[in-house]
Order: structure tokens, then C-alpha cells, then sequence
């Protein structure tokens, strides 16, 4: 992914730091990093919320937290209050990670302000 979001940078602009002298590490720490931060953030934040969508799917088959919580304690024991609430809290992480994300992107795109 990280590779993908780097080609996305316009070459014009990696043509001119090569143009003025600059080093490959140079190219990439001052050019490829800061135009694809915005891409970067949202690669993180997408891997991010598939994390906590495995984390509790792993739940479901016994690998413990809210996905084990809503399964056993919720679905198997027929409580549909606690297989609510648990799905309300995944989402409310999924919620809150993916605000996180925009918010951050919003900030460090220079292309919209």
C-alpha cells in the first residue's frame, strides 16, 4: 500500500528535487513522505478499523474480548442486551478510529484547507 500511495506523488515534483541536487534519502524523507501523508494516514486508519473487525471476529471463536464477550455471554446465551451492547461498543471504536483518521488527513492535506 505504502508503495502504491508513493507512486501517487507527481513526478514533476520528484523531477524537481532531482533537478536541485537532492540525494534519494532526501527525495524521500522531504518529497515521497510529506505529499503522501495524507494517503498514508488513510492506509492506517483503514488497517486499523480491519484490525478491530479480526480482532473481533477472533472473539467469535474463542480468542477472548468483545467478539468472545458477544458471541458466548450475547449470542449463545440467547442475551440479546449484551450481544447489543457489545456490537455498540465495537462500532463506537470503529466510530471514534475512523473520525481520528479523517481528522487527520483533513490536517495534513495542503490540497483542501
Amino acid at each position: 500500500m505504502v508503495e502504491s500511495y508513493f507512486r501517487e506523488v507527481d513526478s514533476g515534483v520528484i523531477e524537481a528535487a532531482e533537478s536541485m541536487g537532492a540525494t534519494t534519502w532526501e527525495i524521500i524523507i522531504k518529497v515521497l513522505l510529506p505529499e503522501s501523508k495524507p494517503a498514508l494516514i488513510a492506509g492506517a486508519t483503514v488497517t486499523t478499523i480491519s484490525l478491530i473487525s479480526y480482532t473481533a471476529m477472533a472473539g467469535a471463536i474463542g480468542a477472548g474480548g468483545l467478539g468472545n464477550l458477544a458471541y458466548l455471554d450475547g449470542f449463545q446465551s440467547n442475551n440479546n442486551t449484551v450481544t447489543l451492547v457489545a456490537t455498540v461498543i465495537i462500532c463506537l471504536f470503529v466510530f471514534l478510529v475512523q473520525y481520528i483518521g479523517d481528522f487527520l488527513v483533513k490536517v495534513t492535506d495542503k490540497r483542501t484547507l
